[in-house]
């Protein structure tokens, strides 16, 4: 999943960042024990290749800076670690971010986790969190063409093709994206159908 660079500041899209349980997953605020893991997991390039904003290579100074961000007072939006209950084994992480578009979703998961569900039970927590706390009448999200993954997660979601576009990735560079969109009232209709099954 990709991640806008684009800053917006905007208090509509604060977000307290409770901490989420789903099945699988604690999704709570990265801290200081998160840096040893998140050095190794996100000091992968095919990861970094993903993503807008994280380098390759990744280690501990990395690490704590993106912890520091994570940790202080964000504009919009709100970063998480994904861990694993009981052990607290970070497997990722992800957030809602505020762009110029609007409220955005973005996510990764350490290799060492692909294909386990993660990023699609992480995402679906995110995306009732941006409707249940804040006004936002969308939410965005985008992908690399390349990344087929990542656009099963976000298709898992309810989201709907919005076009394509360009980012700027600091270890891919410019490359091409699609964007997804998620309004309110699609959300509130696969609630509903989720509850009725």
């Amino acid at each position: 999943m990709v991640v806008a660079r684009d800053d917006f500041e905007d208090t509509g899209l604060s977000i307290e960042r409770p901490v989420i349980r789903t099945a699988r997953l604690v999704l709570r605020r990265p801290n200081d024990g998160d840096i040893p893991a998140l050095a190794e997991l996100a000091d992968n390039r095919r990861i970094a290749e993903m993503l807008a904003r994280m380098p390759h290579p990744y280690g501990a100074p990395e690490a704590r800076s993106f912890v520091a961000m994570a940790q202080g007072t964000e504009k919009g939006g709100a970063t998480y670690a994904l861990a694993l209950p009981g052990t607290d084994l970070l497997v990722g992480c992800a957030g809602l971010n505020a762009t110029e578009r609007g409220l955005e979703l973005g996510y990764w998961v350490g290799e060492p986790y692909w294909n386990e569900g993660y990023a699609t039970e992480a995402a679906h927590a995110l995306v009732d969190l941006a409707f249940t706390a804040t006004p936002v009448q969308v939410l965005h999200a985008a992908c690399r063409v390349i990344n087929p993954a990542s656009r099963r997660v976000v298709h898992k979601c309810g989201f709907q093709y919005a076009g394509q576009g360009m980012i700027d990735s600091l270890v891919a560079g410019r490359v091409p994206v699609e964007r997804y969109r998620l309004d309110r009232k699609a959300w509130a209709s696969l609630k509903s159908w989720g509850a009725a099954a």
